[in-house]
């Protein structure tokens, strides 16, 4: 299948090293933006995620939710021949990206170092656990052991409770993310200046930039900030409370917002407390506060309460699970969930493209590809015949 790439990324070739998550994810970004990703795997079994469950008519939902916009290439990348192969690619594309631990991409030959001499307009992308050097830079790294190391976990449950995870992979996505952003500001200064160069970010670093006014906090005050479940340690209320059937959240982020607050829920004696007067006071007095915002709350159904505070211009709204977002009214009028065609999955559904263009809008072009579904047609356009081809796939070069 020839994709017809029509997004801002449009003419960019990017060849993808990466695999599991972090690497994936941010391919997937620059393909949804137009980019034509050549996603590199094994052909023993191609990226790990095709294995993961749960499954949609036998495949990865894991691997299908972060792999669209991309054709795959089994390449054996122990092999000469398949090393050939990607060097070949490297030197037709503009952005290479991969997350091996640091050193092996030197082992294979496709490091920096050596593709920047072949190739020097090449962005080149490594993202890693730790990053590229230093005392921890051969640890493996995973999104859990990485929420703990980070200092993420300890920001997370309840002030008395066990640490927990956040319940997306969060180092895994902000790495994917900072990587992209890396990615196209190379992109950007290599139409100035005509040259590539390295861009290098890690979940290490990409959590810890997620910490933001955590750690701001800690350097100004030396206040370490434990778990407080679902409030915020600067703003109050802003929690999650429990109403007569169902839990809301309510945001309170000014003195202004809480008067209305109190005048929606009837609780004008609680507006006029001096206890609560101003967010400082609250802070002093959240668990008093707390209790007495608990018994006004358990009276009221969620949806009434929903429905009164919003009206008086108050942030606050519905717990929603899965099965709920994905219905939401809003969620539908914006196209968030969109089908699309597949070989093997005839009603495959994917979240669609969170970001808009004006002239070159984004799309789902192709479906997260099978593996090896694109290796005949990537070899083809590199010049090589049926008969070399057939050769390579013989002798598992190439699936």
């Amino acid at each position: 299948m020839t994709l017809t790439m029509t997004g801002p990324l449009s003419g960019i070739q990017v060849l993808d090293l990466s695999r599991a998550m972090a690497g994936p994810f941010c391919t997937q970004l620059l393909g949804d933006m137009g980019a034509r990703i050549i996603k590199i795997e094994s052909p023993q079994g191609g990226d790990e995620t095709r294995f993961w469950g749960p499954d949609w008519n036998g495949i990865s939902c894991y691997f299908l939710s972060i792999n669209r916009n991309k054709q795959s290439v089994a390449v054996d990348l122990k092999s000469k021949a398949g090393r050939e192969i990607v060097l070949a690619l490297a030197r037709r594309s503009d952005v290479f990206i991969e997350n091996f631990r640091p050193g092996i991409v030197k082992r294979l030959g496709l490091d920096y170092g050596t593709l920047s001499q072949l190739i020097p307009r090449l962005v080149y992308c490594s993202l890693s656990g730790f990053g590229q050097d230093g005392p921890r830079a051969q640890e493996p790294a995973y999104d859990l052991m990485m929420q703990g190391f980070s200092g993420l976990m300890g920001l997370t449950g309840f002030r008395d409770g066990p640490p927990l995870r956040a319940g997306l992979p969060v180092t895994d996505l902000a790495a994917a993310l900072f990587a992209a952003v890396g990615i196209v500001s190379a992109l950007f200064r290599r139409q100035q200046e005509g040259c590539g160069q390295k861009v290098e970010t890690s979940l290490m670093e990409g959590q810890l930039s997620w910490l933001s006014y955590y750690v701001v906090g800690y350097l100004a005050n030396g206040i370490v900030i434990g778990g407080m479940g679902n409030a915020h340690h600067s703003l109050t209320p802003y929690n999650t409370y429990k109403a007569k059937d169902h839990y809301f959240t309510l945001a309170v982020g000014n003195d202004a917002q809480w008067c209305k607050l109190c005048d929606a829920i009837d609780a004008t004696g609680l507006r006029d407390d001096p206890r609560f007067t101003t967010n400082a006071n609250r802070l002093t007095h959240r668990d008093a506060l707390d209790l007495l915002l608990d018994e006004i709350f358990q009276r009221h159904a969620a949806d009434d309460l929903i429905a009164r505070i919003s009206a008086a211009g108050v942030p606050c709204g519905p717990i929603n699970t899965i099965d709920r977002i994905v219905s939401d009214p809003q969620v539908q009028h914006m196209a968030t969930i969109q089908s699309v065609p597949h070989p093997e999955i005839p009603d495959l559904k994917l979240c669609g493209i969170p970001i808009r263009f004006s002239k070159t809008p984004a799309a789902i072009q192709s479906p997260p590809p099978l593996l090896g579904e694109h290796t005949d047609q990537v070899l083809t356009e590199l010049g090589y015949s049926e008969k070399q081809i057939a050769e390579l796939r013989r002798d598992g070069t190439v699936a």
